[in-house]
């Protein structure tokens, strides 16, 4: 070990991730006395010791060159987290129509709420917000859903990279069944506007370290099937994109999507993959309703699946467990995904706690098969699982070495009325389940994305916000 050439370093406890040796299966690996050292630039994990010695960290401090962090007491360091499925256009309108059944909501809330992104300014203001809003709650890397709008889209993903957050940002494609408002003018625009949004995200970001395009059709009820047949084409041209969409979120969209497409049956794994739009850079968000069939192929395909149990469970139309621990049983990559105005709230916390709270309902329903998950296991979801749906689970997730440095410092003492007290007898599992549990952002004391420190304590401002009379 050489640390003379080394910038920065961490010492304290971790908590994270690893996969079993044995099966795969992930593993909640705590680190009590542990340092991390990273690269030169400050980008990667170049040095994890996992349990130092005395002489180890007398070692460290003899190199002035090496500017060691040391955590706080009641502090540990956990991965950032990871966000599958977000509408960042959907920001301003949380909360609103959880009443409605899917199709009534997208059309009485959603698609008008949408359309205001045609105006650059209301973009700028509203996804600045949202962006800060989610380096707030400690997510570090999100599948971001845009408008239609191509300008609005650039501004989006021009702001994420300005603050660093990791994200892939798509230009949703919408060519029917939504307000002339509210849509691609012609297949033709649709196309050509991804295009310029992909060209665009290229030039700001050329080797995609932070910011790339991912391809968004919205569902298959808003494109036609010269939209999914384009897309194919972009996704066959551009092996380096990812994808993203809806599928088998709720009864009402599933009818609908049949009526649409009635050449496969009812199975929107055949109409996707048909398109070309199908395969391990995929995401697919909810994944609720899921036959046996259906199962095999996205695991035959490698998709990963966003698991959104706050919206799953708010907007009207069902009490929506999807089979998350059949998932995992089969190997299938799932991650959480907050989905924004679908729910009530930005937390990734908030989504591990619903995802406990559905696989509950859902090991009732499956008559004892299904077994409810683990703080552990929804942990893993929201960071390595995330990343690998994500396709990113080589680069980030954990604290392995050669990872880029994403990572959040929490604090867990002198936070009084944030969450339950830690008491002189905690270990530092109980201390953790106590955060994940009744904690929130309060707790978030330091963000790191790559190694830039994007928010620490009183670092992100509120915008004024005046009410109408």
């Amino acid at each position: 070990m050489n640390p003379v050439s080394r910038t920065r370093g961490f010492v304290g406890s971790l908590i994270h991730c690893i996969p079993n040796p044995q099966d795969g299966s992930p593993t909640l690996e705590i680190l009590q006395q542990a340092v991390i050292v990273l690269n030169p630039e400050g980008t990667h994990i170049d040095i994890l010791i996992k349990q130092y010695a005395p002489v180890t960290l007398e070692g460290l401090w003899e190199h002035p060159e090496l500017d060691l962090t040391i955590l706080g007491p009641g502090e540990f360091m956990i991965p950032g987290f990871v966000d599958t499925h977000n509408h960042a256009a959907q920001w301003a309108m949380r909360g609103l129509g959880q009443n409605l059944h899917i199709l009534d909501w997208l059309e009485q809330i959603t698609f008008p709420q949408e359309a205001k992104f045609s105006d650059p300014v209301y973009a700028e203001r509203v996804y600045s917000l949202c962006v800060d809003g989610f380096l707030r709650q400690g997510i570090t890397t999100a599948s971001y859903y845009g408008s239609v709008h191509g300008e609005a889209t650039k501004i989006l993903a021009n702001l994420c990279l300005a603050k660093g957050q990791r994200v892939f940002v798509g230009k949703c494609n919408m060519t029917r069944n939504s307000p002339d408002s509210y849509r691609d003018a012609s297949v033709e625009e649709s196309l050509r506007v991804t295009r310029e949004c992909i060209d665009h995200i290229r030039s700001i970001d050329p080797k995609g370290e932070l910011v790339k395009h991912i391809l968004t059709p919205r569902f298959a009820i808003s494109c036609t099937a010269e939209t999914l047949d384009g897309l194919g084409k972009i996704a066959k041209e551009n092996p380096d994109l990812p994808i993203q969409t809806h599928f088998n979120e709720a009864e009402q969209e599933i009818h609908a999507t049949k009526e649409l497409f009635p050449e496969f049956g009812g199975s929107e794994a055949d109409l996707y993959e048909h398109f070309g739009l199908l395969g391990p850079r995929t995401i697919l968000a909810h994944c609720c309703h899921m036959t046996e069939y259906e199962m095999k192929r996205i695991k035959e395909l490698e998709c990963g699946v966003a698991h959104c149990p706050v919206s799953n469970m708010t907007v009207g139309g069902g009490f929506m467990a999807a089979p998350v621990r059949e998932f995992m049983r089969r190997g299938i990559k799932v991650g959480l995904g907050t989905d924004s105005g679908g729910g009530f709230s930005s937390s990734i916390l908030d989504a591990m706690r619903q995802a406990m709270i559905a696989s509950h309902a859902r090991e009732k329903l499956s008559e004892g098969k299904d077994k409810g998950l683990s703080i552990a296991e929804v942990f893993y979801l929201a960071t390595l699982g995330g990343a690998e749906v994500c396709g990113l689970g080589e680069k980030i997730g954990n604290f392995e070495m050669g990872k880029e440095f994403d990572a959040l410092v929490i604090g867990t003492v002198n936070n009084p009325g944030i969450m339950t007290p830690v008491q002189d007898d905690d270990d530092l599992r109980t201390a953790f389940d106590k955060w994940v549990m009744t904690g929130d952002d309060r707790n978030i004391k330091k963000v790191f994305v790559r190694g830039r420190l994007v928010k620490s304590e009183g670092t992100l401002g509120a915008a004024r916000v005046e009410f109408p009379n």
